[in-house]
């Protein structure tokens, strides 16, 4: 239906939801190349650095759209327990990251068909396909290190 509207406080309720899983993100990848050992992994060690930095990035969008639509975002941060950035550490990532890809998009349904709606439809899109851009390129070097 074309002229739905955007179910603000649920909008709101799952983006709290998601926030504390996105912001696990910067510090993830952040920890992740501050940890990467074995010159196999250098060269992933700095695209994690990246990662973080785009990450962190989102968040702070993801927290102004909160406030925009009249919310109160969240400042929790979901917790992740440390371990080796081996290829079963990178598939770790790649699994918490899916939980926060799969978290923004349950989001888009609650958005409506307002001009509005498309705009955080977009927004959100934008990070699950950056997201998913990330975990092809760990699901490769993990292909490659098999």
């Amino acid at each position: 239906m074309s002229d739905e509207k955007m179910q603000v406080e649920k909008v709101i309720a799952l983006m709290n939801r998601a926030i504390p899983l996105q912001m696990r993100s910067p510090a993830l990848y952040t920890w992740a190349a501050g940890t990467v050992t074995g010159v196999q992994f250098q060269g992933v060690g700095l695209k994690l650095e990246r990662f973080g930095a785009a990450e962190l990035d989102d968040a702070r969008r993801l927290i102004e759209k909160i406030v925009a639509l009249g919310g109160d975002p969240v400042s929790d941060m979901a917790a992740f327990d440390p371990f080796p950035i081996t290829e079963e550490g990178l598939r770790t990532i790649i699994a918490l990251e899916e939980e926060t890809t799969e978290a923004l998009r349950e989001v888009i349904p609650a958005s409506g068909q307002e001009a509005r709606s498309e705009a955080l439809e977009h927004l959100l899109e934008h990070i699950i396909m950056r997201k998913h851009d990330q975990i092809d390129f760990m699901r490769r070097v993990c292909r490659s290190a098999a």
